[in-house]
């Protein structure tokens, strides 16, 4: 049976690195549902090649009624960070071992959710030391799967394992 994914999401996320992995995971027989500030809206990528409906306002969007988290990068989880309730949102899933997929920047909104010590993890190189301060222990490889649950990677060209990788935690 299909898991149903949130995904968080604003304006200038990296378009492929929510495009491609959404895909995937629809093809195989799972929901991908976007969530961002206001139900209704319109996000725009920051390559201007995707644009993507917000299904769920964060005040409306239950983390208990989701399967799974996603973050796509770009520079959205910066955005998002600075809103408690997405840090909240976020903090749930990672909180109840439940399946969480960031890629990129996607892992800035864990950082801020203080959710990374002791974790293995990847990110972009910029965020690396970040990742280093929030406890993580980073490792610069295409893909990270830690404990079965957090499954990260650092740019656009690793996202072929990045989906592999998170389409099997979702098994």
């Amino acid at each position: 049976m299909g898991k149903k994914i949130a995904t968080v999401i604003t304006d200038l996320f990296e378009d492929s690195e929510y495009t491609d992995p959404a895909k995937e995971f629809e093809d195989a027989g799972h929901e991908v549902v976007t969530i961002g500030a206001k139900k209704g809206d319109t996000v725009i990528g920051k390559q201007k090649n995707a644009k993507v409906a917000i299904e769920y306002g964060i005040d409306d969007a239950d983390p208990n009624d989701f399967d799974a988290l996603f973050i796509p990068g770009g520079f959205s989880p910066d955005q998002l960070r600075a809103d408690d309730r997405f840090v909240k949102f976020a903090k749930h899933f990672m909180d109840e071992k439940k399946p969480v997929f960031a890629i990129c920047h996607g892992p800035q909104l864990l950082i801020t959710a203080k959710t990374l010590e002791g974790r293995d993890a990847t990110g972009y190189k910029s965020i690396q030391v970040d990742m280093e301060y929030a406890g993580a222990k980073v490792r610069d490889e295409e893909v990270v799967v830690c404990q079965n649950q957090l499954v990260t990677s650092r740019q656009p060209d690793d996202i072929p394992a990045f989906t592999r990788e998170s389409l099997n935690v979702l098994k």
